[in-house]
């Protein structure tokens, strides 16, 4: 992997496999960032800000996301082997990383964690649980519909986009946050994420591959939002198989974007957990 200039933040690190990333603070603790659906990297610039400059940070766009490749099929399985092997290539190569996934990209982290423990030292899963979403939360099967549904051939502005869904997607805030992923390309507009496989995988991504007898001993710390329903106190039997070590960490107010709605709250709980002493 081609290493970044020590910039904050720094130019983009592209792999020849699928993920892209973008490593921030150099010469430091290592962490490595796993978004969300809809999300990418840059969407935890704020945090990895927060964490210089003992920690030197890499932001992941996932496979299917941002500047990464697409890929014909999608599961957490292929995910962690993927981001292993690009950690591999220069990251993680002076031995294990800290990895914090939120909610999809926390399911990676997990995974990645099980399948390849060697790579990771510590593990922070943000408002997800290791077991499959109940249907219908976060409501993305019409979120994802909704942004299928525009017509980028008559599209001459972002905020064009914004208006035509506003009836589908009222909320400005995720409406905003959606439309990060509508990038211009010459005369017009194109989505970054593989929306055609996201919305037809959607199914597997709310789902969680069957660990039984996989465990990762490294320590782990589990944050949830107060305000989310995406981990319930009947997860933490599942949780604690796989992790014996874990942690759980409630930050009152948050949603389930916890690193948005309590930035400060975040950054403190990372640093505290990630740059203890010790192991």
């Amino acid at each position: 992997m081609t290493q970044s200039q020590p910039l904050t933040p720094a130019p983009l690190v592209h792999s020849v496999v699928a993920p892209s990333s973008e490593e921030v603070a150099p010469d430091a603790r290592r962490v490595v960032f796993l978004h969300g659906l809809f999300g990418r990297g840059k969407n935890f610039t704020r945090i990895a800000a927060g964490l210089a400059p003992e920690a030197r940070s890499l932001l992941v766009d996932l496979p299917n996301h941002g500047q990464s490749a697409w890929t014909e099929t999608i599961d957490y399985p292929g995910l962690a082997d993927a981001i292993a092997a690009h950690l591999r290539e220069g990251f993680a190569v002076d031995g294990p990383v800290d990895v914090v996934g939120h909610s999809m990209g926390g399911k990676v982290a997990m995974m990645l964690a099980l399948r390849h423990p060697d790579l990771v030292r510590r593990l922070v899963v943000v408002d997800i649980s290791p077991v499959p979403s109940p249907p219908g939360w976060g409501n993305f099967q019409h979120l994802l519909a909704s942004l299928a549904s525009l017509n980028l051939g008559t599209l001459t502005s972002r905020s064009q986009a914004s208006e035509e869904l506003t009836d589908p997607i009222p909320n400005p805030g995720v409406r905003g946050f959606l439309l990060q992923n509508l990038a211009r390309r010459g005369d017009g507009f194109e989505w970054e994420p593989n929306l055609d496989l996201l919305r037809r995988e959607l199914p597997t991504i709310m789902g969680f591959p069957d660990a039984a007898g996989a465990h990762f001993d490294g320590p782990v710390l589990w944050i949830a939002g107060e305000r989310s329903p995406y981990v319930r106190d009947e997860d933490a039997p599942a949780m604690r198989a796989l992790f014996p070590r874990v942690r759980r960490l409630t930050v009152k107010g948050a949603s389930h974007w916890v690193h948005s709605d309590k930035p400060e709250e975040f950054i403190a709980a990372l640093r505290s957990f990630l740059l203890a002493p010790g192991e």
